[in-house]
């Protein structure tokens, strides 16, 4: 990686910290970033022309795999006729109703730029709905980087979070309650005492940003029921999770409707493109239509509709199998550390994997921290020399494309059984 050392010293002159998003400088488990210069299917190539096998995925958008050809197609043609008209265009049309017919619970949808424009829109437009000014949020699940999203758990169970970013008031941070992911009676308790106040709760129906974290039996039950009895908004953010656990997002796989949902990375298709979109009632709260502002000149960007039409189209046949390829991919890195006698274990759901260096997949915050960070950090890079691009954090989600097959699992599983044994070492 000879190159990408001589970029990475080169970028931090007039980049912050030499990128532009924090995990992306591999400070999480050290050395220097890859700078890549192309991609295909599920490879990528870095700047000294070296391929890996990638399991990133531009952080989950390449659900088709990258440079999928009619997904290229779509926008150049789309490219062609125009980068923007900051206007109504029928492609949006198009897109919103696919939307509305995949997802179980939108009825309207806003088309927007980014994941964190989408959450922060979701509770904008439920404190409006509602009236109210309390957000709860989980630990460890992710929302983007809106000043009232920054924020961590406070000192004990149902106490005010404090910010976890330099810049975001206390006041702001004030009006957020951090609760534990999974934890229904901490849930219960909390809306017990400030039900009335609470516009909306927020969560990752799936975690992925503290790891893959899997919802236990009936918590998200318990989020619906509370929100449901005390006229709450429930907010599932699924910009990781939509059409990459299930079609329909986790709440179709889960059969479980939230109020409002976040959309982003898959329905881009690469490009910046997100969506809130929900109960109409609500969203008809929404300006021009309500008094809830939102508004942007780039949003349904038609290049970046036709990216996120044609990625949909692509995927819709293939879920079932790139499920099985993802399991394939979790059950054969589980046999390999058996066999080399590591502590590890892993877990899949739709095309979303998780990597843990613990005995079981944890299921709270708390149990993705006990995790041993070195560990993974040493099968990161040891995965790296071998050809094999993971998430360069203990506490990131994989993803796995239709463009990924057999020769990719094998090879990936080749590479792992040397990586567990080094690290065995």
């Amino acid at each position: 990686m000879k190159k990408s050392a001589e970029l990475f010293e080169r970028a931090q002159r007039r980049i912050p910290g030499g990128v532009n998003s924090p995990v992306r400088a591999f400070r999480a488990v050290g050395g220097t970033p890859v700078f890549f210069e192309r991609a295909s299917g599920p490879h990528l190539w870095d700047a000294d022309g070296t391929r890996y096998i990638d399991y990133v995925g531009s952080w989950g958008p390449m659900l088709a795999g990258h440079g999928h050809p009619a997904v290229v197609e779509a926008v150049q043609e789309a490219a062609s006729r125009a980068l923007s008209f900051g206007a109504p265009t029928e492609a949006e049309i198009e897109l919103a109703e696919l939307l509305c017919r995949c997802v179980p619970s939108m009825e309207l949808v806003r088309l927007i730029s980014s994941g964190t424009e989408a959450t922060m829109t979701a509770l904008r437009l439920a404190r409006g709905y509602t009236g109210r000014s309390l957000i709860v949020k989980f630990e460890g699940c992710y929302h983007g980087h809106a000043d009232s999203l920054l924020v961590k758990a406070g000192s004990g169970a149902l106490t005010f979070g404090n910010p976890s970013s330099a810049g975001v008031p206390v006041e702001v941070a004030a009006a957020t309650v951090v609760l534990d992911y999974n934890d229904s009676e901490q849930v219960r308790r909390l809306f017990s005492e400030r039900g009335h106040a609470i516009a909306a709760v927020i969560v990752e129906p799936v975690a992925g940003n503290m790891n893959l974290v899997l919802p236990v039996p009936g918590f998200l039950e318990t989020l619906r029921e509370e929100c449901t009895r005390h006229g709450a908004v429930l907010v599932f953010d699924e910009v990781m999770t939509g059409f990459r656990v299930a079609a329909g997002g986790a709440q179709a796989r889960l059969r479980i409707r939230p109020d409002l949902t976040t959309l982003g990375k898959v329905i881009g298709g690469g490009l910046p493109l997100a969506a809130v979109g929900g109960r109409r009632e609500i969203m008809e709260k929404l300006a021009p239509l309500g008094s809830v502002y939102q508004a942007g000149t780039l949003s349904g960007n038609p290049v970046a509709v036709a990216a996120g039409l044609a990625t949909l189209k692509a995927v819709a046949s293939v879920q079932a199998k790139v499920e099985a390829t993802t399991r394939a991919l979790v059950d054969g890195l589980t046999a390999e550390a058996i066999k080399a006698g590591v502590t590890f274990s892993a877990q899949s759901i739709g095309s979303m994997f998780g990597l843990y260096f613990r005995v079981q997949p944890p299921a709270t915050f708390a149990e993705v921290m006990q995790c041993d960070r070195e560990a993974f950090n040493r099968f990161f890079h040891a995965m790296l020399e071998r050809g094999v691009y993971l998430a360069p954090s203990a506490y990131e989600a994989g993803f796995v494309s239709a463009a990924h097959g057999a020769a990719e699992i094998e090879a990936t599983l080749a590479a792992a059984r040397e990586a567990f044994r080094r690290g065995k070492a």
